[in-house]
C-alpha cells in the first residue's frame, strides 16, 4: 500500500483536525459534497470534518439499508440534527435487498453492498445534486485487510484500482483512511462527538449483511437485529473491543416442550483488541453466557442454540463475512 499510517503515538490531533479541514475545503472549492453518515465512529468523524471545511455545502445523507441495527436511522439522524449537521434520512431498502437476492457467497454477498451503495444509491444522489465529491470514513485497517486479500471491505475502491469518477461519476474523499480506529477514537473525542459515538465498538461497513451467514433478507435480518439487541444490552458493561451476534446458515436441532424444534443457530463473539488486527474472545463468566443463551433462544423467534466464538485472531476474524 502506497498510504502512510499516522500511528496514534504519533498523531497530533489538533493538527491532524486542521490539516484535513483545509483538505477537504481545498478539494471541493466552491463546489459542494456529499457525505455518507452511518453513525459509526469512523463516518461519524468524517461528518464533523467536513461540516466543519465545508458548511451548508456539505449534503450529508443516511442510508437506510434495511440492514442497521434496531432504530438506528432515525436516532444518529437526530444525533447528528442536535449537533447542528442537516441529516436527510434516504429509505434504500428495496435497492439493497433486491442487490441481494440470491447472494449467499460473502465476497459477492459485500461487492452487492457496493453496487448498491455507490452506483445506485450514491450515484442517483451525485446526478440530482450535481455534486463531485463523496466524503466517507474509510479507515487503515479496512484498505489493509481488503489489500491483503483477508475479506474485500465494501467502502475500499481506488485502493483496488476503481476509478470511481469513471465508475460512479464522483471522487471519493477519504480524510481519516490514514488511521487507525483508536486513532480515529481521538479525532473524534476532539472534536466534540458525544461519547455515545466516539466510545462506539466498531460496526461494520456491510452492517448485519457482516452477520447473516447465507443470503440476506428481511426476514433473517430481523432475527440477527433482534439478536444483536440483546447481546448489546448483555455485554456493553464488558468494555470490550467489539461484540456481536451472527446468524448461521443451517438449521439445528432442537427442542421445546418435549417437542423437537428444528430451529436456528446464533453464534455470539466478543472480541479485545485494540486495532483490529489481532484479537482474543473475552473470558465472559459461564452466568453471562448463560444470561444471552436464555435471552436469545427466548426472545428470538426460531432460535434453538446459542454458541460462543472462542477463537483468536488470526486464524479467526471478528466479523464472520
Amino acid at each position: 500500500m502506497d498510504i502512510q499510517e499516522i500511528q496514534l503515538r504519533d498523531l497530533d490531533v489538533k493538527r491532524f483536525i486542521a490539516e484535513k479541514t483545509r483538505e477537504i475545503s481545498s478539494l471541493v472549492g466552491d463546489g459542494t459534497a456529499i457525505n455518507a453518515l452511518s453513525g459509526g465512529v469512523d463516518s461519524s468523524t468524517v461528518t464533523l470534518l467536513a461540516h466543519r471545511a465545508l458548511g451548508s455545502r456539505l449534503k450529508t445523507y443516511f442510508i437506510d439499508n434495511g440492514i442497521m441495527r434496531e432504530a438506528e436511522p432515525e436516532r444518529i439522524v437526530a444525533l447528528f440534527r442536535q449537533l447542528g449537521v442537516p441529516v436527510e434520512l434516504v429509505d434504500a431498502k428495496a435497492e439493497f435487498f433486491t442487490a441481494l437476492k440470491g447472494v449467499t457467497d460473502p465476497e459477492e454477498k459485500r461487492q452487492a453492498i457496493t453496487d448498491a451503495f455507490y452506483k445506485e444509491v450514491f450515484g442517483r444522489l451525485v446526478r440530482e445534486s450535481g455534486t463531485r465529491y463523496l466524503l466517507q470514513g474509510t479507515n487503515y485497517t479496512d484498505v489493509e485487510e481488503t489489500v491483503a486479500g483477508i475479506k474485500r471491505q465494501h467502502n475500499i475502491l481506488e485502493q483496488l484500482g476503481i476509478d470511481t469518477q469513471k465508475e460512479y461519476g464522483y471522487r471519493v474523499i477519504e480524510p481519516v483512511i490514514q488511521l487507525r480506529k483508536p486513532a480515529v477514537r481521538e479525532v473524534a473525542r476532539a472534536l466534540g462527538l458525544p461519547d455515545e459515538i466516539w466510545q462506539r465498538p466498531p460496526f461494520p461497513g456491510p452492517a448485519l449483511a457482516a452477520r447473516i451467514i447465507g443470503e440476506v433478507t428481511p426476514e433473517r435480518v430481523a432475527i440477527v437485529r433482534q439478536a444483536t439487541q440483546i447481546v448489546e444490552e448483555e455485554l456493553s458493561d464488558t468494555r470490550a473491543f467489539q461484540y456481536l451476534a451472527i446468524l448461521h446458515e443451517d438449521r439445528v436441532t432442537g427442542m421445546r416442550q418435549g417437542k423437537r424444534d428444528f430451529g436456528l443457530q446464533i453464534e455470539v463473539r466478543c472480541w479485545e483488541s485494540t486495532d483490529a488486527q489481532i484479537g482474543s474472545p473475552t473470558r465472559l463468566s459461564f452466568d453471562t453466557l448463560e444470561t444471552l443463551a436464555e435471552r436469545i433462544t427466548t426472545e428470538v423467534p426460531g432460535v434453538v442454540s446459542v454458541t460462543y466464538n472462542v477463537t483468536r485472531k488470526p486464524p479467526s476474524t471478528i466479523e464472520a463475512v
